[in-house]
């Protein structure tokens, strides 16, 4: 019988843990929202997801807002010459049936501001809260750690 609870606890665990990185609203999925612990008087901190959109129609994360910072922002990252450049955008587009994915130089959330520090270290989480047009508001917890994830978990398809 001890064997059985332990088998089945195996194998519900890694369930659970894929649940705790998974949101959903509307007909989109946010999947493993991240961010890279910084030195402590970092004045910035960059937050990272993929959106998958399994619906039939597009829709538009608009903003994002988070309460340890007094400002958050959308950002890309584009060539301009020989550097390359980061720049806000008004919004991001998620088309039907596609993914888009917020990683380090390409699009990403930037928290300016920081009003509380405490979440910002390696196996805390922080609160994010993003407006989509068509799905609505979903809060997301946001998991602080030392290095970036392995690609293959949070690249599926850039923008």
């Amino acid at each position: 019988m001890l064997n059985r609870l332990i088998l089945l606890a195996a194998l519900l665990l890694p369930a659970g843990f894929a649940q705790a990185h998974q949101y959903k609203a509307g007909e989109l999925e946010i999947a493993h929202p991240w961010s890279q612990e910084l030195p402590p008087n970092a004045p910035t901190v960059a937050a990272y997801f993929v959106i998958h959109n399994k619906g039939t129609t597009a829709d538009k994360l608009l903003s994002v807002d988070s309460p340890i910072a007094g400002k958050a922002e959308l950002h890309e990252h584009v060539m301009q010459g020989d550097l390359m450049k980061m720049q806000p955008v008004a919004g991001v587009e998620i088309a039907p049936g596609a993914s888009v994915t917020f990683a380090p130089m390409a699009y990403h959330v930037m928290l300016l501001g920081l009003e509380d520090r405490s979440l910002l270290s390696d196996g805390k989480r922080f609160p994010l809260t993003l407006h989509f047009e068509k799905a609505g508001d979903v809060t997301v917890d946001v998991a602080v750690q030392k290095k970036a994830p392995d690609s293959g978990k949070t690249q599926m398809h850039a923008h």
